[in-house]
């Protein structure tokens, strides 16, 4: 019999003051995925109160990290990263222990795939640090933390669609995401207010980070670097600004960690004007389509990709919700989940592996302030 897949639904769900909107879930939603129609089934909920936005899995597929968004753990200056034991039998989760992130409101994390580290990225604190996975799944305090350090960029985006007035973080540093390229060896971070994306050296015994030589590369003032996606086959990098609404592609030396600019393509279609902010990018497993989500615009466009590594756009669908903060496939990448935040739901879309093109199934779940969903087997 096959294992069942599960779905796993991080949200908003505290109404601390310092917070830009208020949440209203409850914590982390276990869902049971059915792969033929993509339905989702509720199974269970972990009460959290602490913002658990960004979440990830273990390699053993029994463990689960999640990063609380919030500015304030055990009196200090500080979010929170908890770590979870799955229950193979039902999917349920438990709490092992939760430590500092060494930074106020930690919006993403990545577990290295050593499975010996979660690296996470402190947006308000300005931070980015490793924090040790002890045997058993549980976390340790932090083997090294390391302050983003720079000029801010310019509030306005250099590259923003005509009339555009998103101004987002370019007050000091604010780390957006984390994670690694595909040799493991480099840590990557972008700092959407000082427009960088920091390139790292892992030391896999001492938990320390060392600068790259480059350690970082620009782009545009204002425009905001949040997330980031590699390319499965080919050298190739693809960073998405928030605030410029645009894709990225950079050709990529895995042996030196070095990135260089070699296209920009608006997440929006063509003739867009206006406010826009983008949040997540997904690439499919073939290296054919990458993915783009847009809040305010609410759509999700993609983007074919050519033999040399460049985008063209493809489409657009509409999310069917309101700012979708992060969206992911389900294993087969036969279905896309929107996590439409300021809608309560997250909404399913059928995607055309031919053509990479999305299709509206007309089915909503209902979970309040959703940021983020990670399946598991």
């Amino acid at each position: 019999m096959p294992k069942p897949i599960r779905a796993y639904v991080g949200t908003y769900s505290t109404t601390e003051a310092q917070q830009e909107s208020p949440g209203k879930g409850k914590g982390i939603y276990v869902f049971e995925m059915d792969p033929a129609t993509g339905f989702l089934i509720g199974q269970d909920v972990f009460v959290n109160g602490n913002n658990p936005t960004w979440i990830d899995a273990h390699p053993d597929g029994v463990h689960l990290y999640g990063s609380n968004e919030v500015a304030h753990f055990e009196g200090q200056r500080s979010g929170s990263v908890s770590a979870y034991t799955i229950e193979r039998s039902t999917g349920r989760l438990s709490l092992l222990n939760t430590v500092s992130s060494e930074g106020a409101w930690p919006a993403h994390l990545s577990v290295h795939p050593s499975g010996r580290y979660v690296l996470v990225a402190n947006y308000a604190g300005g931070t980015i640090a490793v924090l040790p996975i002890r045997p058993g799944g549980a976390l340790g305090s932090a083997t090294d933390v390391k302050h983003d350090v720079g000029p801010a960029g310019k509030e306005r985006a250099t590259s923003g669609p005509p009339g555009s007035l998103a101004i987002s973080g370019h007050d000091g540093p604010h780390p957006h995401m984390i994670g690694f390229d595909p040799t493991e060896r480099h840590i990557l971070n972008t700092d959407l207010g000082l427009d960088r994306i920091n390139v790292w050296t892992l030391d896999l015994e001492s938990g320390k980070l060392h600068s790259n030589n480059p350690p970082f590369v620009a782009l545009p003032s204002g425009d905001g670097p949040r997330h980031f996606v590699f390319h499965p086959t080919g050298p190739w990098m693809y960073s998405l600004q928030e605030e410029a609404s645009t894709v990225v592609l950079f050709d990529y030396d895995a042996e030196g960690g070095k990135l260089s600019p070699r296209q920009a393509i608006s997440s929006l279609p063509g003739g867009f004007a206006g406010t826009n902010f983008t949040s997540e990018m997904r690439i499919s497993r073939d290296g054919r389509f990458l993915y783009a989500a847009n809040r305010l615009h609410d759509s999700i466009s993609w983007f074919s990709i050519g033999k040399d590594g460049t985008l063209s756009f493809a489409g657009g669908e509409s999310t069917r919700g309101d700012y979708p903060r992060s969206f992911s496939f389900d294993p087969s990448e036969t279905f896309l989940y929107s996590c439409n935040q300021h809608a309560d739901a997250v909404t399913l879309f059928r995607r055309d592996a031919q053509s990479g093109q999305l299709t509206f199934t007309g089915r909503y779940f209902p979970v309040a302030s959703p940021a983020v969903i990670l399946f598991t087997r």
